[in-house]
C-alpha cells in the first residue's frame, strides 16, 4: 500500500524540478526568428526547455528595471550596457539587425535607391507605417535629416510593436510604406520585402545576450556562441 501511494506520488514530486530545469529567456522581438531556430536546435540537442518571452526595447527596461529576473536577456548592446552591474558575466554577441522597407501585396512598389528616391516614395505614399520602438525612433531621426518631418507628420502610423506595423501592411489600403527590422518584415508570409534601407541611409542594431545573477542560462549562452546557433541566426537576417 505505501509503495502504491509513493508511485502515485511521484510525478508530482518530480514537477518542481522539472519546472525549475526549465530556462527563461527574455528577448528583443527584432531577433525572435533566428534566436526561435537557434532554441530550437538547442532543445533539439537534449536540452532543457526554454520558455521566451519578447518585448520591444523600451518594455525590455521596464520589465527588468521593475525587478524581472530572467535567466537570459538578449537585448540591444547599447541596453544591455545601461544595465551594467544587473547582468552576470561578458554579454554574448548576436549579430546585427537593419532597418527594411515592406508594401502588403499588390500594392505600388517604390523603388527606394537612396535620399532622393526615399524623398519620393514618402511624398508620394498615403501613409507610412512604423513603430515607436528603436526601428521607429530611427526612422523619426532619418526623416529630420532628409527634412521631411512635416511631410510625415500627417500621413504616420505608428504602433508599439513591429509585429502590429506588419499586421496593418498586411490588410492596409493605398500607397501605404512599412519600415521594420528585416527580420520582423521576413518573418510575416505575404508582405512584400521591398528591400533594406540603402546604403548612407542605414542603421542596425547591434544585439548580445547575458545571464542575470543568481540565474542559470550558461548552457544556453555557451551554445549561442556556437556554429549551430551562428547559422540560424545568419539564415534569419540576424548578421554576425
Amino acid at each position: 500500500m505505501r509503495r502504491r501511494a509513493l508511485l502515485a506520488l511521484a510525478p508530482l514530486l518530480a514537477a518542481p524540478a522539472a519546472r525549475a530545469a526549465e530556462i527563461s529567456l527574455l528577448s528583443g522581438g527584432a531577433v525572435e526568428p533566428g534566436l526561435a531556430a537557434a532554441v530550437e536546435a538547442f532543445r533539439a540537442a537534449g536540452s532543457p526547455p526554454v520558455r521566451i518571452a519578447y518585448a520591444t526595447a523600451p518594455q525590455l527596461r521596464e520589465r527588468i528595471l521593475g525587478g524581472e529576473t530572467p535567466d537570459i536577456l538578449v537585448a540591444p548592446l547599447a541596453l544591455l550596457a545601461e544595465f551594467g552591474g544587473r547582468l552576470s558575466g561578458p554579454v554574448v554577441p548576436l549579430g546585427k539587425v537593419g532597418v527594411g522597407v515592406a508594401v502588403r501585396p499588390g500594392a505600388p512598389e517604390p523603388a527606394i535607391r537612396d535620399a532622393e528616391t526615399l524623398r519620393a516614395a514618402v511624398e508620394q505614399a498615403d501613409a507610412l507605417v512604423f513603430n515607436r520602438a528603436s526601428t521607429g525612433l530611427y526612422m523619426d531621426r532619418l526623416f529630420e535629416r532628409l527634412g521631411l518631418t512635416a511631410v510625415v507628420a500627417p500621413k504616420a502610423r505608428r504602433y508599439a510593436t513591429g509585429a502590429e506595423v506588419m499586421e496593418h501592411l498586411l490588410h492596409g489600403t493605398g500607397r501605404e510604406i512599412g519600415f521594420g527590422a528585416v527580420t520582423e518584415i521576413r518573418l510575416v508570409p505575404g508582405l512584400r520585402y521591398l528591400g533594406p534601407l540603402p546604403p548612407g541611409l542605414q542603421n542596425t542594431t547591434a544585439y548580445g545576450a547575458a545571464g542575470l545573477p543568481g540565474r542559470d542560462g550558461a548552457a544556453l549562452l555557451r551554445f549561442l556562441t556556437g556554429p549551430e546557433a551562428r547559422r540560424a541566426l545568419d539564415a534569419a537576417g540576424v548578421e554576425g
